[in-house]
């Protein structure tokens, strides 16, 4: 019986990529694709939508528990 392979887009780049562990950076072609993805999600471009969060620290947090 073979095994199909699936092929999913580079989320960044769009180039065809081989799902399967031998892809070391999927769901990305490379780890270049990788890295701009992860800079995109540190500069906030990239957002979760969601109601806001109150803007105290960790440490205002434990203190009110």
């Amino acid at each position: 019986m073979s095994e199909t392979v699936r092929i999913v887009p580079c989320p960044t780049c769009r180039k065809p990529v081989k799902w399967s562990p031998a892809s070391r950076y999927r769901p990305f072609c490379s780890e270049r694709c990788r890295l701009i993805d992860f800079g995109a999600w540190a500069d906030e471009r990239y957002k979760i939508p969601g109601e806001p969060l109150d803007d105290l620290s960790s440490d205002e947090m434990d203190e009110e528990q």
